[in-house]
C-alpha cells in the first residue's frame, strides 16, 4: 500500500529533519570538512550576515513544514485506508447474514440458548448414561429381550453412519422447497434403549430441522417408564405414556390425535433413517394428500445390525391366508420403469410400520380400527381401506428406512398371538372383502372359531365413503393375486415344511423340485418365486400350475416328475388327496408324490409311507 510505504519510521518528523542540517551542524561540519556551513548556487555575496542566516531559518522552516504536513496528510490515508477495509467486511458480514437468515433461523432451534427449559440438543445427549443402564450383564442371553442381538445394538453409536443405499438419481434431485412440516409418531413397548435411541437420532439428523414439527413417543406401558421418559428431553420429542397395555393401533391414534403438524409419519421403534428420507415422502402427500406412502424398507440384520439395502424391484403383496410378503414385479413393469427408475411404485399393500399420511385424510379415513388387539392384520385393513376408498399406496425409492426384521415377537399377546392375529385379520376379511373372504376362511380354516367383536360402525364408514368392492381391488390394484377357479379344490402353495412345491423354472418335460417358500421370510430381502410356487388341484384331478401339468411319465417307483402340457382324460396327470388331504397320490400308479430324491434330481413317485417326504399341504382346500 502507498501510504504504508511512505510512512515508515526513518521518515522526518517536525522536530528532526534529515534533509536539512542545523546552522550549528552545518558550521561544526564546515570546520571538519574545509567546507562553507552553506553554499548558495547563486554565488551572490552576502550584504548583512544576520540577515542571511534570518533567511536561511525561514527557508528550513518552510522545508519542515512542508513535511510536517505530509506525514500528517499520509498518517490520515492510512487510517481511512483501513477503515474503509474494516467497514467493507462490514458490510460483506451483512450481506451473507441477510442471504442465510432463512438457513440460520433453522439452526437457532439446535442453539442451547434457544431451546425451552429442560431440554437438549440430541448432540448433546448423554447415550452412555441412558444405554448404560439397561445392558446385557455377562451370562444373559442378548436375544431374551428383544429378540434381536441387544448387545450388538448396544455397542453402536446414537448417530452412526449408515451406507447411502438411494439410486444415484436420487442423490442429485431437487425437493420442493415448501414442503408441510410432519409429526413423526413412534410406538413402543420395552424397546431396547440403544434402538430406540438410534431411532429418534436418525430421525432428527437425517431430517430438514423446518419439516419435523415434532416427534411423538406413544409408551405403550413399557415395564420402566424411564425408557421414554429420559428421551423427552431432547428437542422436539414429546412422550405420551398409555396407563395400560393398548397395542399398536390405539397407541397410534393416540400419538396421531396429539400430532400438530399437518402430515403424519410412522415408524417402528427400531428404524434408522437415511438420507434425505423425508422429503420424497412427503412431496408425494403434499401433491395429492390421498396417497398413502411408505419408504424403501432397507434390512438391519438382527444378529449383527449391518445395513443392507433393499431392492428397489418390490412392492407390498399377500396369499390367500393374508399373511403380508413382498411380491417382485413383474418383468413387464420392471421393463415400463427403465426410463424412470426412481418413479413411485404402486403397492397393493403397505408393510405397515412406516408410512406417511396427511393428517386430515387419517382422520377423514377412519384412523385405525380401534378394535383391534396388539399387533397384526393392521396394515391389511389400512390398504384395503385406503384403496377401496379412494386414496392409492405407494413405496417412494428415493427415501429408504432401514429396519430390524425378527423372527418373532419380543413381547406377549393376551390370549396369544395366534388368536390376537386371527382376529384382527378376520374383522379386515369381513368388513373389505366381501365374498372373496371365503377364500382366506379356506385357507385358515381355524379362523372360523375365532370371535372378531363387532363391526357394525367400520360397515357403517365403508357405506359412508362409497368404498369400492373386494372385486374391484382385486382387478385393478392386485390383479397378480390369483382367484382360485371354480374348477379348483385346493389352491396355492403345496407346502412340506418350510419348502415347496417349485417348477424351478423349468418348462414342458422340465423337472420339479422343491424351494424355501416364497412367504417364508417377513423382509424385503425376497426371492422372485411366487408364480413359480402356485398350483392348483383340479376337480378334474389334474395338478395344475398355469397350463402345464404334474406328469408321471414312467408309472414305477422313484420314476421323475415331469412338467407336461394339460391334456384332459390323460390318465398320467390324475392325482388325488388322501390321509385328510396329507398326501397326493398319482392314481394311475397307487405311488406317492416324493421329496426324498429333490437335491439329486427332482421330485418322484415312491411307494406310499408315513415318512414326511411324503406330507403336502396345499395354502387353501376349497373342499367342504
Amino acid at each position: 500500500m502507498v501510504a504504508g510505504s511512505f510512512l515508515l519510521p526513518s521518515l522526518p518528523s517536525t522536530d528532526r529533519p534529515t534533509d536539512r542540517r542545523s546552522p550549528a551542524e552545518a558550521a561544526r561540519r564546515s570546520a571538519l570538512h574545509g567546507q562553507p556551513a552553506d553554499r548558495d548556487d547563486t554565488q551572490q555575496p552576502e550584504p548583512n550576515r544576520s540577515a542571511t542566516t534570518a533567511a536561511a531559518m525561514r527557508r528550513k522552516s518552510r522545508i519542515l513544514l512542508c513535511f510536517a504536513v505530509l506525514w500528517v496528510l499520509g498518517i490520515a490515508y492510512y487510517f481511512y485506508s483501513g477503515t474503509a477495509m474494516s467497514r467493507k467486511d462490514d458490510w460483506g458480514s451483512s450481506d451473507l447474514s441477510v442471504r442465510n437468515r432463512a438457513h440460520s433461523a433453522d439452526d437457532k432451534a439446535h442453539n442451547p440458548e434457544t431451546l425451552p427449559p429442560g431440554k437438549v440438543r440430541w448432540q448433546d445427549f448423554d447415550q452412555d448414561l441412558y444405554v448404560g443402564a439397561t445392558v446385557v450383564r455377562p451370562g444373559q442371553d442378548p436375544y431374551a429381550r428383544n429378540k434381536f442381538n441387544q448387545v450388538e445394538s448396544d455397542k453402536l453409536r446414537m448417530d452412526r453412519a449408515v451406507p447411502d443405499t438411494r439410486h444415484d438419481h436420487c442423490r442429485h434431485k431437487q425437493w420442493r422447497s415448501d414442503l408441510p412440516a410432519s409429526s413423526v409418531v413412534i410406538t413402543f413397548h420395552n424397546e431396547a434403549r440403544s434402538a430406540l435411541l438410534r431411532t429418534v437420532v436418525s430421525v432428527l439428523k437425517k431430517s430438514p430441522s423446518h419439516l419435523v414439527k415434532e416427534i411423538i413417543l406413544v409408551d405403550d406401558y413399557s415395564d420402566n417408564s424411564e425408557d421414554g421418559a429420559l428421551l423427552g428431553k431432547i428437542e422436539k420429542v414429546r412422550v405420551l405414556r398409555n396407563d395400560r397395555r393398548e397395542g399398536l393401533m390405539r397407541s397410534r391414534v393416540r400419538g396421531a390425535d396429539a400430532a400438530t403438524a399437518p402430515v403424519l409419519t410412522f415408524l417402528d421403534s427400531h428404524c434408522e433413517c437415511n438420507d434425505n428420507w423425508l422429503e420424497p415422502l412427503l412431496e408425494r402427500v403434499a401433491e395429492d394428500k390421498t396417497r398413502v406412502v411408505s419408504p424403501i424398507i432397507d434390512v438391519i440384520n438382527m444378529d449383527n445390525f449391518q445395513y443392507v439395502g433393499a431392492s428397489a424391484d418390490l412392492k407390498g403383496g399377500f396369499d390367500w391366508n393374508l399373511v403380508f410378503k413382498w411380491d417382485y414385479m413383474t418383468l413387464e413393469q420392471r421393463r415400463a420403469r427403465q426410463g424412470n427408475p426412481i418413479a413411485p411404485i404402486k403397492t397393493p399393500m403397505i408393510a405397515g410400520g412406516l408410512f406417511v399420511m396427511d393428517k386430515e385424510y387419517f382422520e377423514q379415513l377412519g384412523k385405525y380400527d380401534m378394535m383391534m388387539d396388539v399387533w397384526g392384520g393392521e396394515n391389511l385393513e389400512i390398504s384395503f381401506r385406503v384403496w377401496q376408498c379412494g386414496g392409492s399406496l405407494e413405496i417412494i425409492p428415493c427415501s429408504r428406512v432401514g429396519h430390524v426384521f425378527r423372527k418373532q415377537h419380543p413381547y406377549t399377546f393376551p390370549g396369544g398371538s395366534g388368536t390376537v392375529f386371527a382376529r384382527n385379520t378376520r374383522r379386515a376379511a369381513e368388513v373389505w372383502m366381501d365374498e372373496y373372504k371365503n377364500f382366506y376362511y379356506a385357507a385358515v380354516p381355524s379362523a372360523r372359531n375365532v370371535p372378531y367383536g363387532n363391526i357394525q360402525s367400520r360397515l357403517e364408514m365403508k357405506k359412508r365413503l362409497a368404498c369400492k368392492p373386494f372385486k374391484w381391488y382385486l382387478e385393478n390394484v392386485y390383479p397378480e393375486l390369483r382367484v382360485p377357479d371354480h374348477q379348483d379344490i385346493a389352491f396355492g402353495a403345496l407346502q412340506q415344511g418350510g419348502n415347496c412345491l417349485d417348477t424351478l423354472g423349468h418348462f414342458a418335460d422340465g423337472v420339479v423340485g422343491i424351494y424355501e417358500c416364497h412367504n417364508a421370510g417377513g423382509n424385503q430381502v425376497a426371492l422372485p418365486r411366487r408364480h413359480l410356487q402356485e398350483w392348483a388341484l383340479t376337480k378334474d384331478k389334474s395338478v395344475k400350475h398355469m397350463d402345464l401339468c404334474l406328469t408321471v411319465v414312467d408309472r414305477t417307483a422313484s420314476s421323475l416328475i415331469r412338467l407336461q402340457g394339460c391334456r384332459e382324460n390323460d390318465s398320467r396327470q390324475k392325482w388325488e388327496q388322501i390321509e385328510s388331504n396329507a398326501k397326493l397320490r398319482h392314481v394311475g400308479s397307487n405311488l406317492c408324490l416324493d421329496s426324498r430324491s429333490a437335491r439329486m434330481g427332482g421330485l418322484t413317485v415312491e411307494v406310499c409311507s408315513p415318512s414326511l417326504n411324503q406330507q403336502w399341504k396345499f395354502t387353501l382346500n376349497l373342499q367342504s
